[in-house]
Formats: C-alpha cells, structure tokens, sequence
C-alpha cells in the first residue's frame, strides 16, 4: 500500500482535510493482484472555499504529479467544502471509527 500511503500523505499535508478517504479500486479492473493503480479519493476541506471544480481538481493532480506520472493510471476525485457535504448529506464528514477498545470484540 505504498502508493496510497503517499497520497494520504501528500493530501493531508497541502490541504489539512476534515475528511479524507483514499480507497484503492484497482481490485475492480484487469489488472494483477494487489495492483495500486485506481484509486477514488474523497476529499473535504475548506481550502476548496470558492474554487470550481477544475480548480479542485487541478490542485489535487498539482499535488499527486509523480504518482500520476509514475504510478496511478486513474483517479476520481470527489471534493466537497464543510459546507457542501453537509448540504448534500446532512451530516459533518464521518469521524474515524469509534474504537471498541481493547481485545473488545463488537457482537452482531
């Protein structure tokens, strides 16, 4: 998980996100086992604050440029403002998981 490591990472470090997801989907095309090659990235975060889309988009690629050009062959962005992903689902970005603790094992 090399590459997603980094591009957590690098998205972390130039947008300060209140919300990132990077999901590895490379398991959903034709390519080996364990490939990191797709990827879906859901991003919010208020540096997005009146920016279009294009704009979004082009920063976010700004930021991955050696991944893109080196190792990712796709990439879907989906980014949002504080503002926009309460509008679209009425909720704050989901935190981390709340921890079970311990050995505690939830029951189902």
């Amino acid at each position: 998980m090399k590459i997603k490591n980094s591009i957590e990472r690098k998205l972390y470090d130039s947008f300060d996100p209140e919300y990132l997801e990077v999901i590895n989907e490379s398991n959903n095309h034709n390519v080996p086992r364990g490939s990191e090659s797709h990827f879906k990235v859901v991003i919010v975060t208020d540096r997005f604050e009146g920016q279009r889309l294009i704009q979004r988009h082009r920063s976010i690629n700004s930021a991955l440029a050696d991944e893109l050009t080196n190792h990712i062959h796709a990439l879907a962005l989906h980014t949002y403002t504080p503002q926009e992903w309460f509008e679209y689902y009425s909720e704050l970005p989901p935190n981390s998981p709340k921890c079970l603790g311990g050995s505690t094992k939830a029951s189902i």
